[in-house]
């Protein structure tokens, strides 16, 4: 064989198999050793595997809630765990670990976190009491709304919206 017929056709070829197998693979995986011919894979959902969740996620409304409306959701008795800031109100459940009784933010479930956050502080006196009316968080420096924005951005990327903090009703 001459080198210039081995360096133009067999080279190529061989250097070609390697890329071929693995698409081959890729396209083409191989059945899992669990599957025989007396045990095929499932070829319904009815048969094996289904992509229903065991339990449907509770739907959730956009809705008003006030201080007072909104305090029960704190993620006692297994309830739903809701906050606000900035006046929006997040669903943060799936964060209990964060967010629920026993978690370093546990005093913001079901209450406005917007202070807190925005001064990096969990003192109780960093919560407005339900019965008044919503903080304005008109003293804040530009460093402490930065950082409440951020905190903002961190939510609405990661939690579900639910809805907004509104003002008591008056009675």
């Amino acid at each position: 064989m001459s080198s210039t017929l081995l360096s133009s056709t067999v080279i190529p070829l061989l250097l070609s198999l390697p890329p071929l197998y693995l698409i081959y693979t890729l396209l083409f995986p191989p059945i899992p050793a669990r599957f025989s011919s007396r045990n095929p894979p499932p070829s319904s959902h009815h048969d094996g595997y289904t992509w229903l969740p065991l339990k449907a996620q509770e739907s959730l409304l956009l809705k008003d809630y006030t201080p007072r409306t909104l305090e029960p959701f704190n993620g006692t008795d297994g309830k739903r765990i809701l906050l606000a800031l900035k006046g929006t109100v997040f669903d943060v459940s799936q964060g209990a670990q964060f967010y629920g009784p026993d978690g370093p933010y546990g005093n913001f479930a079901g209450r406005d976190a917007s202070r807190g956050m925005a001064k990096q502080s969990f003192d109780a006196e960093m919560l407005t009491p339900v019965d008044q009316p919503l903080d304005t968080l008109a003293d804040l420096d530009k460093g402490e709304i930065e950082n409440m924005n951020g905190w903002m951005e961190h939510f609405t990327n990661k939690y579900v919206v639910c809805g907004r903090l509104v003002e008591n009703e008056s009675s």
